[in-house]
């Protein structure tokens, strides 16, 4: 049975790295690389004990889809893997489904630990910490770029700059 690395894809910046780590880890290892998104209904855990529609569902898992795909080529679009790839969409918790998606202990599971992502609502330590808790297997938790960190403060402040007093003045 060949090795698989599994790692969970979010479409943050974090997890794009961890893509990276993973598909890098992938090749050294001839192993087969499964990227995974753990997606929710609105409403989080919450949101499947409610009546929504059959639509809902539907429109709910297309958009999870859509995001694997976007995230897989923004991150594969200068270098392809070079490795087998499969991508996949799970309904539940982000550390639940990272852990099931692992076959066996021979398998690497990938996780990032940065920011959080729009699918991966509590990406942060809470789901590397549990994985690294309960897969049953080797877990690599990638830490954030650190252009991530810079990049996220200049989105935090873009917006409150000040102008400076060439700005201030009208053209003529």
């Amino acid at each position: 049975m060949r090795q698989r690395i599994v790692v969970g894809v979010s479409g943050s910046l974090g997890s794009l790295t961890a893509l990276h780590q993973a598909a890098s880890e992938a090749r050294e290892r001839g192993a087969e690389l499964r990227a995974v998104l753990a997606w929710q209904l609105p409403g989080g855990g919450l949101g499947s004990r409610t009546t929504l529609g059959a639509d809902t569902f539907r429109e709910c898992r297309a958009a999870a889809r859509e995001e694997l795909c976007a995230a897989l080529d923004l991150a594969f679009a200068a270098r392809r893997p070079g490795v087998t790839l499969s991508g996949y969409t799970v309904r539940g918790e982000p550390g639940a489904v990272l852990v099931d998606a692992v076959r066996s202990a021979d398998d690497l599971l990938v996780v990032g630990t940065g920011l959080r992502g729009r699918w991966f609502s509590g990406l942060r330590a809470p789901v590397a910490r549990y994985c690294l808790t309960h897969a049953p297997c080797p877990v690599l938790a990638v830490p954030p770029n650190p252009l991530e960190a810079e990049l996220a403060a200049v989105r935090r402040t873009a917006w409150h700059l000040p102008l400076t007093a060439r700005e201030r003045e009208p053209e003529r």
